[in-house]
């Protein structure tokens, strides 16, 4: 896990607010693990990832699909930026959220892009699992975190 969080720091999640303020209260302390929405769950597990809080990523992981455990980031990973490219609602227990996070790794720039589907049980937000939109003329044998070539 990584150490010396600066809570007066912006968000890694990417909105304007500081960690503290936005999703570090989902991270720690009396709110921990109430995210309202999908949305705010997706942005607090993206922050998780950067922050190195696999704990929390876990226990935000509905517990149909969560692994046992994460495999840690290779060394010298440095995560770049997310976007949340829409969110959409089905009902008052069930949403999506589409995102790209951007990472690079060895000089080589990367790419995540999702779908990624959450439920609420219990009033708390769970995510559930995540499909891999392709670009355009993208070979259907890539992974879902693909090298960006641009």
């Amino acid at each position: 896990m990584k150490s010396g969080v600066n809570v007066d720091q912006l968000c890694p999640c990417g909105l304007p607010h500081p960690y503290a303020a936005c999703c570090g209260r989902w991270h720690q302390g009396p709110e921990r693990l109430q995210a309202p929405d999908a949305p705010a769950l997706m942005r607090s597990r993206y922050s998780a990832y950067v922050l190195g809080r696999p704990d929390y990523v876990l226990a935000t992981w509905h517990p149909s699909t969560r692994p046992p455990a994460l495999e840690p980031d290779p060394p010298g990973l440095k995560w770049l930026g997310l976007e949340v490219r829409a969110a959409a609602q089905a009902d008052a227990d069930h949403a999506t959220v589409e995102f790209v996070a951007r990472s690079k790794l060895g000089g080589r720039a990367q790419r995540l892009h999702e779908i990624s589907r959450f439920v609420r049980e219990d009033g708390r937000w769970y995510y559930v699992d995540g499909t891999f939109p392709r670009r355009s003329g993208e070979d259907p044998r890539k992974t879902p975190f693909s090298t960006d070539r641009h």
